[in-house]
Parts: structure tokens; C-alpha cells; sequence
């Protein structure tokens, strides 16, 4: 067995989750659930099958959201993973729900636009996702101040009142 890392490959702010399904139709599932909970939604997601012809399954609404993922899909090469990338103005937070309620999705692996790596372990079967490192590790703890930014910064973009 050999354990590897891959690098998303994305522009710095785009947001994408990550995940585990276990069926062809997931890509029209995935694709059926985004655009009827938030109409309009830009997005592209591929699918790597992992029986049959194991092709990388691909659907969207953006080109280069589209793109993004079959680029990412490839590189990462695991069977039945799944990344879906969210185009200006949808995030994880509000698809996130929805995206896990499909029959198919077994597993969220990330749901992020921070720096990221999948670690994967290969051998002669095929790949499979081991886990994620999603950012950077944390620099300390909050104190009063941090609380205060976290708190203002949450009503700045409308989460909080």
C-alpha cells in the first residue's frame, strides 16, 4: 500500500465539499437536489465510479466550476468520491444539508474554500480517501478580543442579529 497527499486545485476563495457516495445516478442526484434548493446555484461536480467502465461521471451549471471538478476528480482518482464546487455566492452552509441527504452520499469528507489536502492510501485495487487537511493548524486560543471579532464578524455577513 502507498499513502499519498493531493493538492486541491482551486482559486483561493472558491468553497467545495468533498464527499463519499456509492451509485452512477449520484451526479443527476446531487445535480437535482442543488438546483431545485437554491434556484439559480452555479456549481460543478464529478464523480469517480468506481465499478463498470469507471469513468469520471460529471454535471453542473458552470464551466469552469465544471472543469474544476473533473480536474480535481482526476487527480484525486479514488472510487466513489465525489467533489462538488460551488460557484460566487453559494457556500457549504447552505447546501451542506442538502448535499448529505441524498440516498447516495455516504460520507463528507470537507466542506471548505481553505487550502486542502487529500490523503490517500492506493494499491494494486485502487485508491480510497484516508481523510483531509483542511487549513492550517490553530496559532492559540480566542481570548476576550477574539470573541468580540468572531461575534461582529458573524453580524457583518448576516448570520447573526
Amino acid at each position: 500500500m502507498e499513502l499519498t497527499t493531493v493538492r486541491i486545485e482551486k482559486p483561493e476563495m472558491t468553497n467545495f465539499i468533498l464527499g463519499q457516495s456509492h451509485f452512477i445516478k449520484t451526479v443527476d442526484d446531487i445535480h437535482e437536489a442543488l438546483v431545485t434548493a437554491v434556484p439559480g446555484i452555479k456549481f460543478g461536480l464529478a464523480f469517480c465510479e468506481a465499478s463498470g467502465k469507471c469513468l469520471i461521471r460529471w454535471t453542473g451549471t458552470d464551466d469552469e466550476m465544471i472543469e474544476l471538478a473533473r480536474e480535481n476528480a482526476s487527480s484525486i482518482g479514488a472510487g466513489h468520491s465525489f467533489i462538488l464546487f460551488l460557484g460566487d455566492g453559494a457556500y457549504p452552509i447552505n447546501v451542506l444539508n442538502t448535499v448529505q441527504q441524498v440516498p447516495e452520499v455516504c460520507n463528507i469528507f470537507c466542506a471548505t474554500a481553505n487550502p486542502t489536502e487529500v490523503i490517500l492510501a492506493e494499491t494494486e485495487q485502487g485508491r480510497g480517501i484516508l481523510g483531509v487537511i483542511d487549513g492550517a493548524k490553530p496559532k492559540g486560543i480566542e481570548d476576550e478580543e477574539d470573541i468580540a471579532w468572531r461575534k461582529n464578524f458573524l453580524k457583518q455577513i448576516g448570520y447573526k442579529v
